[in-house]
């Protein structure tokens, strides 16, 4: 079984809480990650709120941030909330539209969250390393979001 193999399965286990647990699975999940993948210095689930074209920060693992709210198209996370695109950035400081949540911070990888067809979050993973990512983190992410999606009770993103 591959590493990431062995991540999915345990993303599997920690998914099969109660549904009214699910921020804290969510943590969870974003500890596990972060603990398995050495360049993943910070994970966090964003979800958006399309009314107010708002991304809500609800679960993470590492440094506190102030940026618990991003409006759509600002940063890496907002561009991700109007692109529905992967965004992989090797080096922050080359971004124009990036936001500084830690100043250790040299890249990050941005992945949505689809249920339903709607992108309705994402995966926000800082690197302390330049240029850390590679399709095979890109997969992961993809494979851990898929399953988040199937995971969170139904139209329960939506309640911010």
């Amino acid at each position: 079984m591959s590493t990431h193999q062995r991540i999915l399965a345990t993303v599997d286990e920690l998914l099969k809480g109660p549904a009214s647990t699910w921020k804290k699975s969510l943590s969870e999940v974003c500890k596990h990650l972060q603990k398995s993948i050495p360049h993943f210095n910070w994970v966090g689930f964003y979800f958006a709120n399309h009314a107010t074209q708002t991304l809500h920060l609800k679960a993470f693992a590492g440094l506190p941030t102030d940026h618990t709210e991003i409006p759509f198209g600002k940063g890496i996370c907002g561009q991700v909330a109007l692109s529905n695109q992967n965004f992989q950035v090797p080096d922050v400081h080359q971004q124009d539209n990036y936001i500084a949540c830690d100043l250790h911070v040299k890249s990050e990888l941005v992945v949505p969250l689809f249920v339903e067809g709607q992108n309705v979050g994402q995966i926000d993973i800082d690197s302390n390393l330049l240029d850390p990512f590679d399709e095979s983190d890109e997969r992961l992410l993809e494979a851990v979001n898929k399953k988040v999606a199937a995971y969170i009770p139904n139209k329960l993103y939506t309640l911010l």
